[in-house]
């Protein structure tokens, strides 16, 4: 043990102020120190001074220096202080419970010398020793002290042992003396111990040994008898002085000893049995140590000084923090404290034994505490503060603790379970189970207290689990055991332990009564059963049922209420028991009859007064009425007879509460007579035995008390005069024989003629005995008494009478006897045949009249049969002759083979319809044989063939059908048995039978049905061999289709079809599968095939690895590049064979070249190193351009070919100089000459041949001049031919001077048919050739006004056609107009269009989405038309995502209230509040815009016809919404007006029908969060992450509205489409949230204000009363309110708070919202700044 400084609790002073004592109280809360001046000074736990007072001399007049304290002790209930005093006595001081509560003096013990020192052990016992030498005992009970023992040396120092029940005394002259209270079986000495060498003023008494030390400067330890086990000699050590004073440790296990400037320690080591010396504490300056005190628990240490000072010290071996919840301090080996952290409240957990504690752990919801020692466990209950250690041999730590009872814990070891009752150091039982669920463990520990029985402990366990064993744990025996049928789940003993309730896992609900061992079964389907706390009373849960048992005893007695969900619990406080049931979403209580609970716990209690009262004030039930019955037994048993009364007067039962009221009446005498209560009064007791149907034990009562008159009247008045004749023959009486003639006159008054007759046969009057027996209607006892005498058989007369009555009552058998006996035979074969008594009849027929038995036999099976006796009826129809009878009766009595002998002496005919019935037992016997022959005895074989079927013997049923039935009958049956078969699932029964009849395709469609394939293959191998291919291969389809991969295998290459195999393990990626069956299977190549497709389904490395192991790479990419997968052959060719990249890289070019993507194939063939084949590719394409460009970069040697190839194409095309330019590039003009020739153009042949080949010149002339003259043309029609000429030729100039040349000469020479046709000619080839001013003068020529006019206009010469038209043809003006709008339209020439047509130019415009210019031309025009194309504007806008852009539109125009724009208005509105980031003081302009735009357009729509109207009302909602988010902005810009914002965006909430929901919680919850609001903080955060998981499930289902009930907010809402809050914030929320649910201070409600309601909420709760919002924070207005207009109010704090933020920071934002609120509201209230 190590000590640590804690603090100074007295500061020392200069000089000696000796600290003379100080002491601990027992409860540890309090700590007294006496100093120099006599002051107690009391000081807290923590060491705070809390209170002070001064001690008294023993006589004032010697004034108060005149003592010194010497001893000081605390009672051990910490109300009292002793303190022993230098002038001869100890005073007792109460100081009271509290701080500050008077201090009074409540004892005074006056001694003859000093007391030099104190202890107080024990309860009113206070030790204390002398100067004088004695050691003396002050009892504090009655205020006298005593003398334990006397010695003749000064006392110097006391000290007990650790449970105080010893004390030590250490003298001056070096004795130690022993003295024992209790030894507590230790057999230690007392008296003398040891002599110490010198006065032992450090005098410490530890668990294992004293420890003495003095001013020798020596330590020693004695053993228990004073022998010298340890010395520590500190003689030569010059630092140290003398031994001042010893203190031990509360537990035993350390010592310190005090001496100067140092505290020595001794820590006692159990394993070396000896002391081992700590680290001393030293401190400089100290001086001398004048006392110690250790505190009870053992955690601290005072330590008093010689300068008046006291320090503290923190005594621990270790210290450790236990889950962050307790602090466990182990102040020693044997005991720990364990301090809750949270509370502060500490336990001493502290071994009895001194064993060293191991590890301390809380289990139990951190209630208990459980440790172990060497040789004990201890366990504790940390709130009652209730400790335990028993012995408990090491079990290695495998025990298993159950804390489920308050009282007891449940220890499981090792198949034993051990009960431990917390407070009691033996344990309560031990029993072996296997089972150890609380659940199916019930212990009850004195839970009620019942009148009569102090203790009652009970335990019901399970032995297995069938069997329930209780057990008394006070008597420690067997109370019972209970076996049941079913398995067992879950037991519970009532309070008392007298009643068990069970149910096992049929849900049936068993009760047990203990003391009269019954059971009894008192609900079915039971869910949920409990006793009620403090009662009898069982509430259970059948279905939909509430089940409630008042009264146990009568468990038939039961209360049923309906329910609709689960009952979950049972509470019971303040008077009030309530069932919590759970209706899904929904929790509901049920309240119980708390008048109905009370009664049963008044019996249970015996205060039946306080049952009675009770009852008395409920209204009579079924339930009642059983509790009343419960009481009167009760109060018979318990002999309260008036309270018996009571209730059989409350149940109607008025002759026993007459009976009672009688008895009380006797018992009352008695009690005024004799004393007492009068109910041990004989005469009541015996009418208590009457009442109990005991009349034996009234009979004895009274005769106990010589009361035989009394006895007699009881039997009288019961009318039971044998009993009463018994007594009175028993006890002489002399009314004996009057009584038995009263007897005899009261049974005949009475009509009891049996009991008179039976009186009278027993007194020899025989005649008398018969007439009153046949009076009573008794013939038959007449009749035994008759034959029982024969005197009587010769009287006729008494015969006749008797036989008379015999007959008339129907006794036949007795009158035959009757008449047998006086010798009438012929009457008594009649009686008896009529009596049914056949043996008699028979027997007697036999002697007297021989041919009647057979008839009688007869009769006699008939009797039988009838009475169901068919076995003994057979015999007796046979031995009649009654063949069929005894047939019927053989059948019946099921005597088959007794039925088939008598059936074979029959016809056939008669015998038919019985071996028939016979047949069906046999069959149903399984003896087919015997069944078959009877069948076919009674002629009916088709029932044997039936039986055949039916038993699945086919064979033999086939064999039997053949006989006797058509094949077509036989199939037909067969068929019909076979599907039966097949619906029960009997195929191979089936099948056998379709085999039978030949029917093998049925078996087979059977088979494939159910997927049974092999059987079905079987079938089809054996039935249809041709078929068996097509069958396997159809199976494998099948069975691929289920993913049966391997079956597939199976059937495919049975059908040959090994194609198939590997396709179907290609297509499920089992390439291995797929090349082994190739190998195995296919040809000689298919292998390679699967190899190269399992390949390219790998690709990369594993493909090139793959094909190598095969070693066929260079295959694959052949194969690759053949089959145009060339992504997949470069990939190869590229990781291994990059020698053959060229020829892919050929190969590919050629296939895109095919496929006509011809750049692509120009790379490819450069790739290839063919450049050539790239220019062949475009030449042949037409290409020039690439063919030139290539073949210039990559293959100078083509041009000339690319050249030619272009000119050759051009010359086709009639582009005659493109073609020359071609060819003279190439330096071809030969090929040029050949083309012109050609082409019939000889001028150019010449030219050309004149410039670059003049030696050609000569030739071409002669050859041009025979091609003319075989030609010939002239006039007109020559110019044309020779204009088309010039004109293909491209040499338009001399083309138009023909045609015009043409024209000139028609109109001239030609009529004017032919001059208009040349012109028509003439003139559009003039306009193609864009002539259009000399094509329409031609037409003017020849007056064609309109072709003209459309010549200036295909020139667009506009000004030309208006002129023409203006003065040719009027007509025509609005045609050249509107070709000119045309015109400008499709030029797009919309300037010039203004003035012509400005809507058109408008739409052109717009269309060319020139905006700008179409909104600045519409604004010149009227406010519709502008607001049209701003409309058309803000649409394109918002399409193109740019709704902030579309919003300035309208800030700019207005926002008028046209219906057709309202869309726009809701799609701005939209877009703004689901745009991110627009919660900021930077988004204040965006808000604003949107806010002014909507209060333009609410006061557009009030004068408009769509006032009030529903778009209207949207509009205003709008409006406040963007009204508060600018507000918002505005706010967040200002710190001061943080709360403000807040509020909005919580008020914001209740608009979550137009906001996105998930956007608006978060911003709530964020918003709260900041300013420390976190219940709603919380709530909204919550709600975000339930929106968010609705949002990802893509409904709202799930979500829970239970927070937000009694609120504004509404529930339905649409569901956002996509998240509003990025994942990484959610994320942030989800922690946040979790990290607060655990945070028990916080309270998940939403803040109330005086209305009841959610503070934000616009509508009250309870009312439905609807306030304004404010239009600064939106919350309600209630009260301070100012109003801005009708309908809008500000509160008023919220406005000067928001105007005073706004003054002290100028912010614009602010000052722009009291602007819009000035014309929103139509001005402001006035006040007392401005913001200029």
């Amino acid at each position: 043990m190590q000590l640590r400084h804690v603090r100074t609790l007295l500061v020392p002073q200069d000089g000696t102020a000796r600290v003379t004592c100080m002491a601990w109280s027992a409860s540890s809360a309090r700590f007294a120190v006496c100093t120099a001046e006599r002051v107690v000074l009391l000081y807290d736990e923590q060491g705070e001074r809390r209170d002070k007072f001064s001690t008294k001399p023993a006589d004032a007049k010697y004034g108060r220096k005149s003592y010194v304290v010497k001893g000081m002790a605390f009672s051990p209930d910490s109300t009292k202080l002793a303190i022993g005093q230098t002038d001869n006595i100890v005073y007792v001081y109460r100081i009271g419970e509290e701080w500050g509560d008077k201090k009074v003096i409540c004892n005074k013990f006056i001694q003859t010398s000093a007391v030099t020192c104190l202890l107080w052990p024990a309860e009113n016992v206070i030790v204390f020793g002398l100067a004088e030498g004695k050691v003396r005992l002050a009892n504090t009970k009655n205020n006298k002290s005593s003398t334990i023992y006397g010695t003749d040396s000064y006392v110097v120092s006391l000290t007990s042992n650790v449970s105080g029940k010893g004390i030590l005394s250490g003298h001056a002259d070096g004795t130690i003396v022993r003295f024992f209270f209790d030894d507590e079986g230790s057999g230690e000495s007392q008296g003398k111990l040891v002599v110490h060498p010198c006065p032992p003023y450090a005098l410490a008494w530890a668990s294992n040994s004293i420890v003495a030390a003095g001013c020798d400067k020596k330590i020693v330890a004695y053993g228990k008898e004073g022998n010298v086990i340890q010395t520590f000699d500190y003689s030569r050590d010059l630092s140290e002085k003398e031994f001042t004073t010893a203190a031990t440790s509360p537990g035993g296990q350390s010592v310190v000893i005090g001496s100067y400037d140092r505290l020595r320690v001794l820590n006692w080591s159990p394993r070396r049995s000896a002391w081992e010396e700590g680290k001393p504490k030293e401190i400089a300056h100290l001086y001398t140590i004048t006392a110690l005190a250790w505190k009870r628990d053992g955690s601290r240490i005072c330590a008093g000084t010689l300068c008046g000072g006291v320090e503290q010290f923190d005594c621990c071996l270790r210290r450790s923090i236990y889950k962050n919840k307790f602090e466990i301090t182990y102040v020693g080996p044997s005991q720990v404290i364990v301090k809750n952290l949270s509370t502060g409240t500490r336990v001493v957990l502290k071994s009895q034994y001194g064993y060293e504690i191991d590890e301390v752990k809380i289990l139990g919801k951190d209630r208990y505490l459980v440790a172990h020692t060497s040789d004990t466990l201890l366990l504790g209950d940390i709130s009652s503060n209730k400790l335990s250690e028993v012995a408990w041999q090491g079990s290695g730590g495998n025990e298993k603790f159950f804390f489920d009872n308050e009282n007891v814990c449940m220890i499981f070891n090792a198949g034993e379970l051990t009960l431990v009752e917390y407070g009691s150091n033996d344990m309560l039982g031990s029993v072996r189970t296997e089972f150890v669920n609380p659940h199916l463990v019930s212990v009850r520990i004195n839970e009620r207290r019942q009148r009569g029985v102090e203790e009652n402990k009970r335990l019901a366990y399970l032995i297995d689990m069938k069997t329930i064993a209780t057990v008394d744990l006070v008597g420690g025996y067997s109370t019972g055991m209970i076996s049941h049928d079913s398995k067992i789940d879950w037991l519970e003993l009532n309070e008392t332990g007298h009643k068990l309730l069970f149910r096992d896992k049929k849900m049936r609900l068993q009760l047990y009564d203990i003391e009269s061992s019954t059971k009894t079964t008192i609900l079915n389907y039971c869910s949920y059963v409990q006793w009620v706390p403090g009662s009898d009373v069982v509430v259970a849960q059948n279905r939909n049922s509430l089940c409630i048992w008042y009264n146990i005893d009568a468990p038939e007695r039961v209360t049923m209420f309906p329910l609709k969900g689960d009952i979950v619990d049972l509470e019971r406080n303040d008077g009030k028991t309530e069932v919590i049931v759970s209706e899904g979403v929904n929790t509901v209580s049920y309240t119980l009859d708390e008048g109905l609970i009370e009664f049963g716990t008044a019996v249970d209690d015996g205060d039946y007064h306080r049952a009675t009262a009770f009852l008395e004030t409920l209204e009579m039930s079924t339930e009642t009425e059983a509790m009343w019955k419960t009481l009167s037994r009760l109060a018979l048993e318990a002999r309260q007879l008036h309270i018996a009364e009571r209730c059989f007067a409350a149940l109607g039962n008025m002759a026993k509460a007459r009976f009672l009221h009688e008895t009380n009446a006797i018992a009352d005498r008695a009690a005024q007579e004799h004393g007492g209560d009068g109910t041990d009064y004989y005469l009541v007791r015996a009418r208590l035995a009457m009442l109990d149907k005991n009349y034996k034990l009234a009979e004895m009562i009274f005769l106990e008390q010589n009361a035989t008159e009394e006895a007699m009247d009881m039997y009288q008045e019961l009318h039971m005069w044998d009993e009463c004749i018994v007594v009175a023959k028993a006890k002489g009486h002399p009314m004996l024989e009057k009584l038995r003639r009263g007897y005899y006159q009261w049974l005949l008054d009475t009509q009891q003629e049996e009991k008179a007759g039976e009186v009278q046969e027993g007194q020899g009057d025989y005649l008398a005995a018969i007439g009153l027996y046949l009076r009573a209607g008794l013939p038959a006892k007449a009749a035994r008494l008759a034959m029982s005498r024969d005197e009587l058989l010769t009287n006729e007369d008494v015969i006749d009478r008797i036989s008379t009555a015999l007959i008339r009552g129907e006794l036949y058998e007795q009158a035959g006897d009757l008449f047998e006996k006086v010798r009438n035979l012929r009457k008594a074969l009649e009686c008896y045949g009529k009596g049914s008594a056949f043996l008699k009849a028979v027997e007697l027929a036999r002697l007297a009249f021989p041919a009647e038995v057979v008839k009688l036999e007869e009769a006699w099976g008939d009797h039988l049969v009838q009475q169901k006796q068919l076995d003994a009826a057979i015999n007796h129809y046979i031995e009649a002759r009654c063949s069929v009878k005894a047939v019927e009766a053989a059948l019946g009595a099921r005597q088959w083979k007794k039925a088939i002998y008598i059936l074979d002496l029959q016809d056939k005919q008669t015998a038919a319809k019985y071996y028939l019935k016979i047949a069906e037992h046999y069959a149903a016997l399984q003896e087919y044989q015997v069944a078959e022959e009877l069948y076919i005895k009674g002629g009916q074989t088709k029932d044997a063939i039936d039986m055949y079927t039916q038993a699945g013997l086919w064979e033999q049923a086939h064999k039997l059908a053949i006989k006797c039935m058509s094949q077509e009958d036989v199939t037909v049956l067969y068929i019909t048995q076979a599907q039966e078969m097949e619906k029960q699932g009997k195929y191979k029964e089936a099948e056998r039978l379709y085999i039978t009849v030949n029917e093998p395709d049925l078996a087979i469609t059977m088979y494939k049905k159910c997927k049974m394939y092999d059987e079905m293959v079987c079938l089809v191998a054996k039935y249809h061999k041709d078929l068996l291919g097509d069958t396997h291969l159809h199976l494998g389809k099948e069975l691929e289709a289920e993913g049966r991969l391997q079956e597939a295998e199976y059937h495919y290459l049975e059908a040959k079809d090994w194609k198939a195999t590997v396709n179907m393990y290609r297509v499920n990626d089992m390439w291995e599968e797929a090349y082994r069956v190739a190998k195995a299977h296919g040809g000689a190549n298919s292998h390679k095939h699967v190899a190269y497709l399992w390949a390219k389904s790998l690709g990369g490395e594993a493909a090139v690895k793959l094909l190598s192991k095969f070693g066929l790479l260079e295959m694959a990419i052949d194969h690759a590049t053949d089959s145009g997968v060339f992504e997949f052959a470069f990939e190869l060719a590229r990781l291994s064979m990059k020698q053959k990249m060229p020829d892919i890289h050929l190969k590919y070019a050629m296939f895109l070249e095919d496929e006509g993507k011809f750049e692509e194939a120009e790379g490819e063939f450069i790739k290839a190193g063919k450049p050539k084949e790239a220019v062949l590719m475009f030449v042949h394409n037409q290409d020039w351009d690439a063919a030139q460009r290539v073949a210039e970069a990559h293959d100078p040697d083509s041009v000339a070919d690319v050249l030619v190839g272009q000119a050759q194409f051009a010359f086709e095309q009639r582009e005659f100089q493109k073609a020359e330019a071609f060819l003279l590039r190439a330096q071809r003009p030969e090929l040029a000459i050949k083309y012109y020739k050609e082409a019939g153009m000889w001028s150019e042949a010449l030219r050309i041949c004149k410039e670059y080949m003049p030696g050609r010149l000569g030739e071409l002339q002669e050859e041009c001049g025979r091609e003319a003259g075989k030609k010939g043309s002239s006039g007109t029609k020559g110019l044309l031919e020779q204009a088309r000429e010039w004109e293909q030729t491209g040499e338009y100039a001399r083309a138009v001077d023909c045609y015009l040349k043409a024209a000139e000469l028609a109109v001239k020479f030609l009529g004017q048919s032919q001059s208009m046709e040349v012109t028509r000619t003439v003139a559009p080839q003039l306009v193609a050739m864009k002539k259009y001013s000399m094509a329409a003068e031609l037409y003017l020529n020849l007056d064609l006004i309109r072709e003209a006019i459309d010549a200036f206009i295909e020139g667009e010469e506009w000004s030309k056609a208006k002129h023409v038209a203006k003065e040719l043809d009027p007509k025509s003006e609005e045609y050249v107009d509107q070709c000119y709008k045309e015109y400008l339209k499709n030029q797009g020439k919309v300037d010039s269009l203004v003035g012509i047509d400005v809507m058109a130019a408008l739409d052109i415009y717009a269309k060319q989405e020139q905006w700008e210019k179409c909104l600045e031309v519409a604004a010149k025009q009227n406010y519709k038309v502008l607001h049209k194309y701003v409309a058309l504007y803000a649409t394109h806008l918002i399409r193109e995502g740019s709704w902030d852009k579309a919003l300035r539109l309208y800030v700019h125009h207005g926002a008028p209230a046209n219906p057709q724009n309202f869309n726009i208005y809701k799609r701005l509105f939209v877009e703004m509040v689901n745009a991110s980031g627009m919660n900021c003081a930077e988004a204040y302009s965006s808000w604003a815009d949107l806010r002014d735009v909507l209060l333009s357009l609410c006061e557009n729509l009030v004068k408009s016809s769509e006032a009030n109207s529903s778009a209207h009302e949207e509009f205003e909602r709008m409006l406040l919404i963007s009204h508060y988010c600018a507000t918002r902005s505005a706010a967040q810009s200002l710190k001061q007006l943080d709360t403000m914002a807040a509020q909005l965006s919580i008020s914001l909430l209740r608009y979550t029908d137009l906001l996105p929901a998930d956007k608006a919680f978060y911003e709530a919850g964020v918003a709260a969060k900041a300013v420390s609001w976190e219940n709603m903080a919380f709530i909204f955060l919550n709600r975000f992450l339930d929106l968010s998981d609705a949002i990802e499930e893509g409904n709202l289902d799930s979500l829970d509205h239970s927070d937000f009930q009694g609120t504004d907010i509404p529930f339905e809402v649409p569901l956002p489409a996509q998240q509003h809050v990025p994942e990484e914030q959610r994320e942030e929320v989800k922690d946040w949230v979790l990290t607060m649910s655990m945070d028990q201070r916080l309270e998940q409600v939403l803040p109330q204000d005086e209305r009841n309601t959610y503070e934000a909420s616009l509508v009250a709760a309870g009312t439905g009363v609807h306030s304004l919002p404010c239009l600064l924070t939106g919350y309600p207005v209630l009260r301070n309110k100012i109003e801005l207009k009708p309908g809008r109010e500000v509160n008023k704090d919220a406005w000067y708070k928001f105007m005073m933020a706004v003054k002290t920071s100028h912010s614009p934002a602010g000052q722009n919202v009291i602007e819009f609120l000035r014309r929103w509201c139509g001005g402001l209230p006035s006040t007392s700044f401005s913001f200029q």
